[in-house]
C-alpha cells in the first residue's frame, strides 16, 4: 500500500478511499491506513489522512489547528457546493460557531426531548405493530430505520407533511458532495436544484409550525440570540443532517442485532438500560459518518509528519472507531462494551448537536421491538447504499420471531 516519503517522513497511499469498492467495504483499507502510520498522504487527492484513534480524536478537539471553516469536504467550501450555504455548525469555527451552537444545544436539549419522549415511544410502538401486522419478514431499512425518523423528526422540526420524501435524497447528496466529484455526486446532481429549493422553502418562518424546533430557532432570533439571517440556515442544518445520519444509525443497530443473535437476546431480556448503549456501540462499530475533512491553520507535525499550513486532512472516524490501540476486539459488536469515547458523532465543539435526538429515536424503536420480537435474523443478503461520507444500507431483509 505504501512507499516512503522522505521529505515529510510520511507514508504515501495510492488507494482511493472514495472508490466504490472501498466504500462498499472500507475495513481492509482502514486497517492498511492505520498500519501505515499516524499520518498518511493520499496522493490521488493530495491530502493527508489520519486513521488512528489518538490522532483523529486530537484533531477533532483542536479546532484552532484543524479548522472546519474552510469546509469539511475535499475542496474549500465556496468552490464545492454553490447550491447550498455553509452549515453554521459543521463549517464554522468560533466566534461564528458559538451563538448557533448555543441555541441548538438548548433547542435539542434534555428538557425539549423529555417533552417528546412519551409520544416518540408511543409512535415507535404503533409503527412496530403496523409492520408486524403485515408479516414477520420485511426490509428493516425501509420499514423501520427510514420510516421512524421520517415519522417523528419532521414533526418535531415543524415542517409540513408534503414533500418529506425529499429529505433523504437531499441529505444523501449533501454528504456525497463532501467527497470528490465521482459517479455518486454526478448521479445526484440533476435533482439538486429542485431539492435545494424545497429545503429552502421549509426553513421559512411562515411554513413552520408554531411549536417545533424550527419555531424555537426563529424565537431565538427574536430574542437576539442569533440573527434573522442565521435562523433559516440553522433550520436547514437540521433538515440536512438530522434524518440521513439517524436513518443510517438505526440501520446499523438493526443489522448488528440481525447478525448477532446473542446480543439481541441480551437486549430482549433487559431493554431499558441496554437500548441506548446498544445504539452507541452500533455507531462505534458501523460508524454511519465515516469521514470528515479539516484544514490545517499552521504548519503542524503529527506523528513525525509535517502537515503544511492550508493543507486538507481527511479524518477517518470509522477507522478510529475500530482502532485496536483504543478498543479491545474492535471488530466485535458487543452491547456489554462501554463505547463512550467513540468518535462516531465527532468530538469537541463540532460534536453532533443532535446526537441525543438520535439516541431517543433508537431507544424508542429498540424498546418497541424488544416488546414484540424474541429474535431477529437476516432473511437474505443485505445491500449497501454507497455514499462518499456515510456508511449506509439500501436494504436489510430480516425475519423476526414474535414473543
Amino acid at each position: 500500500m505504501t512507499t516512503s516519503v522522505p521529505s515529510s517522513h510520511a507514508s504515501i497511499s495510492h488507494a482511493d478511499p472514495f472508490g466504490l469498492d472501498v466504500l462498499k467495504d472500507p475495513l481492509p483499507f482502514q486497517s492498511d491506513l492505520r498500519a501505515a502510520g499516524a499520518v498518511v498522504y493520499l496522493d490521488r487527492y493530495e491530502v493527508f489522512a489520519m486513521g488512528r484513534y489518538t490522532e483523529v480524536h486530537a484533531a477533532l478537539t483542536d479546532w484552532q489547528t484543524f479548522q472546519s471553516a474552510a469546509g469539511v469536504g475535499l475542496s474549500n467550501f465556496r468552490h464545492e457546493t454553490p447550491w447550498r450555504p455553509p452549515s453554521l455548525l459543521l463549517e464554522a469555527d468560533p466566534p461564528h460557531h458559538d451563538a448557533p451552537r448555543a441555541v441548538l444545544t438548548k433547542v435539542l436539549g434534555p428538557r425539549a426531548l423529555a417533552k417528546l419522549r412519551t409520544s416518540w415511544l408511543l409512535d415507535a410502538e404503533i409503527l412496530v405493530d403496523e409492520v408486524l401486522a403485515s408479516g414477520t419478514e420485511f426490509d428493516a431499512v425501509a420499514r423501520l430505520a427510514a420510516a421512524f425518523p421520517l415519522r417523528v423528526f419532521p414533526d418535531a422540526v415543524g415542517i409540513p407533511e408534503s414533500g418529506r420524501k425529499n429529505l433523504l435524497p437531499y441529505g444523501d447528496h449533501v454528504f456525497n458532495a463532501f467527497g470528490p466529484v465521482n459517479s455518486l455526486v454526478v448521479k445526484g446532481a440533476p435533482r439538486v436544484g429542485e431539492l435545494s429549493c424545497w429545503v429552502n422553502a421549509q426553513c421559512s418562518r411562515e411554513v413552520l409550525s408554531d411549536d417545533g424546533f424550527g419555531a424555537q430557532i426563529w424565537a431565538a432570533a427574536d430574542r437576539g440570540d442569533i440573527t434573522y439571517e442565521q435562523a433559516p440556515l440553522m433550520v436547514r442544518s437540521l433538515l440536512s443532517a438530522g434524518v440521513d445520519t439517524t436513518v443510517n444509525g438505526l440501520a446499523a443497530v438493526l443489522y448488528a442485532f440481525a447478525t448477532h443473535p446473542l446480543q439481541w437476546a441480551r437486549l430482549h431480556a433487559n431493554p431499558i438500560p441496554l437500548a441506548r448503549t446498544a445504539f452507541d456501540e452500533a455507531v462505534r462499530w458501523e460508524s454511519p459518518v465515516q469521514t470528515f475533512f479539516r484544514t490545517a491553520t499552521r504548519d503542524i507535525e503529527v506523528g513525525g509528519t509535517l502537515i503544511p499550513d492550508g493543507r486538507k486532512i481527511l479524518l477517518f472516524l470509522g477507522s478510529a472507531n475500530r482502532d485496536p490501540r483504543r478498543w479491545e476486539n474492535p471488530d466485535e459488536f458487543d452491547i456489554n462494551r462501554n463505547p463512550s469515547g467513540h468518535v462516531g458523532f465527532g468530538m469537541g465543539i463540532h460534536q453532533c448537536v443532535g446526537q441525543h435526538v438520535a439516541r431517543l429515536e433508537s431507544e424508542a424503536l429498540l424498546t418497541a421491538l424488544a416488546r414484540r420480537v424474541k429474535s431477529i435474523e437476516l432473511a437474505g443478503p443485505a445491500h449497501r447504499h454507497l455514499n462518499n461520507t456515510l456508511r449506509s444500507w439500501e436494504e436489510i431483509p430480516v425475519k423476526v420471531h414474535l414473543r
